[in-house]
């Protein structure tokens, strides 16, 4: 089974394990999981349908596209939407309290709070637009390395985007914490309104996303500073696009109340660990792939 995941793909290898990873977590828990049978079908059928799209993927060029592009935002957004079920399961102590303490100690109160002073319609907009541009940075970062054909630049790439979400997703389940808006809800003073785009993207963020505790690291830096990062080493005119809505991104986690200063910090530590541990195992993978 090992040399066998060895000689695939590294991205499809990585989803295979990771999902792997969480099947057996849910097996362990299973008694205090009230979902754990769906939790189970959910990550048997990901890892089921990697391995079909694995061997069917070279037939044509949609069942290809579904494999390189499709499969892996699909399987990213069903983990994660999974972690609402799970977390709390397994690991019962948010560490709110800990990150509130760390961002008093870093900025002599609370981080979310201080910047209420700098409230403003439009820029509560600007931002919360910005914050929404996660979801399409890196599916944007693929596509334009898929249809530019930059095959090598792709591969690696889609490798490190998935190994920088699950380590993030492991972050969550080690370090749980329900964010600022929750867990410090009663210290605001002001509401967070823009003047047209804000409330219906903070509405339909809330109606997606539920409570889920998933504020340590920031995914949301993580995955923009490491997309970003591979469009300047790969396609700079797309780096040029990316480069104003990431700078405005980072702070915006804080401004619009999703994260804790803390957990930025963190997400800019795993966005360097991504690049630096994630392509020493990628090297490793892709390369004894070859010599199978």
């Amino acid at each position: 089974m090992m040399t066998w995941l060895l000689k695939l793909r590294p991205a499809d290898s990585l989803t295979i394990v990771f999902s792997s990873f969480l099947l057996v977590l849910t097996l362990v828990y299973f008694p205090s999981i009230p979902s754990a049978g769906y939790l189970m079908l959910i990550y048997s059928s990901i890892i089921l349908f990697q391995i079909v799209l694995i061997y069917i993927g070279r037939i044509n060029p949609f069942l290809a596209a579904a494999r390189d592009i499709i499969f892996p935002v699909v399987s990213v957004l069903v983990i994660f939407d999974s972690l609402g079920l799970i977390v709390h399961a397994v690991n019962r102590h948010d560490i709110d309290y800990l990150l509130i303490r760390f961002d008093y100690r870093m900025f002599g109160g609370y981080s979310t709070v201080l910047l209420e002073r700098f409230i403003n319609p439009l820029l509560t907009d600007v931002l919360q637009v910005a914050y929404s541009t996660y979801y399409f940075i890196p599916i944007a970062l693929g596509i334009s390395l898929k249809v530019g054909g930059k095959r090598g630049p792709f591969e690696k790439s889609l490798f490190l985007m998935l190994f920088c979400f699950y380590l993030s997703y492991v972050g969550y389940l080690l370090f749980p914490a329900v964010g600022p808006r929750y867990a410090m809800n009663h210290l605001y003073d002001r509401e967070l309104d823009g003047f047209l785009v804000s409330r219906p993207i903070q509405n339909t963020l809330n109606l997606l996303e539920g409570i889920k505790r998933d504020a340590f690291p920031s995914g949301h830096t993580a995955i923009a500073l490491t997309s970003l990062f591979l469009s300047y080493r790969y396609d700079r005119t797309l780096f040029r696009w990316m480069l104003v809505p990431v700078i405005l991104l980072v702070p915006a986690t804080v401004y619009c109340r999703y994260h804790y200063a803390v957990d930025v910090v963190a997400g800019a530590i795993l966005a360097v660990v991504t690049l630096t541990a994630g392509e020493v195992y990628y090297n490793l993978l892709s390369g004894y792939a070859r010599r199978s």
